[in-house]
């Protein structure tokens, strides 16, 4: 079996409908969730569907022992699923290709540093955009930079959205979209490490 871990800092929609897309799946299994925020939704979610969970302290936020971990947990692929801090450079090199970002956002468009969640959604409100939706990719060295694996629209009527409907939307092309297209990039990527 490929050991799957997502990472998440809230409240884990997304993280729960990837273990349901995964749940009678004969290949992939996904094993735990970790997260750097303590008391969020995440945490209910890993206790729900009966899986570990890990929270990465301030102190246990550091390469050498997010790694150790990983290897403890003979984690093959890395789900970020709505988490928020960049990945340090170490564990990048050490699962190059093997680490998946969802961004809710077309990218390049409001990416990067501290656009994420609402703040995404504040800009497309304020630009007044025609379409949004969500761009998953693998994840680099950068916020919002790596390779784009695919990316999923919806049409927007400025005159008529507020944050709450641009919310409603993304989540569900993420939730429509997100697990299936980390499937097909694991299976094409299927060696474990």
């Amino acid at each position: 079996m490929i050991r799957v871990e997502v990472w998440a800092s809230g409240g884990g929609t997304n993280a729960d409908k990837i273990i349901e897309h995964f749940r009678l799946s004969k290949t992939v299994d996904v094993v735990n969730i970790a997260c750097n925020r303590r008391g969020v939704g995440a945490f209910s979610i890993a206790e729900k569907h009966c899986i570990s969970s890990t929270y990465w302290s301030r102190q246990s936020w550091n390469p050498k022992e997010i790694l150790r971990q990983l290897n403890d947990r003979k984690i093959d692929f890395i789900v970020l699923a709505g988490f928020l801090k960049l990945v340090p450079s170490e564990v990048i090199h050490h699962y190059e290709g093997r680490i998946v970002n969802l961004h809710p956002s077309l990218l390049p468009k409001y990416g990067g540093k501290n656009m994420y969640g609402e703040n995404v959604h504040i800009a497309v409100l304020s630009n007044q955009e025609r379409r949004t939706g969500i761009t998953i990719h693998e994840a680099n060295e950068e916020f919002d930079k790596g390779k784009v694996l695919a990316q999923f629209t919806t049409s927007l009527n400025p005159a008529e959205e507020n944050l709450q409907s641009i919310k409603d939307k993304i989540q569900q092309i993420e939730h429509r979209h997100f697990p299936p297209t980390i499937e097909a990039w694991i299976l094409s990527n299927a060696t474990p490490l």
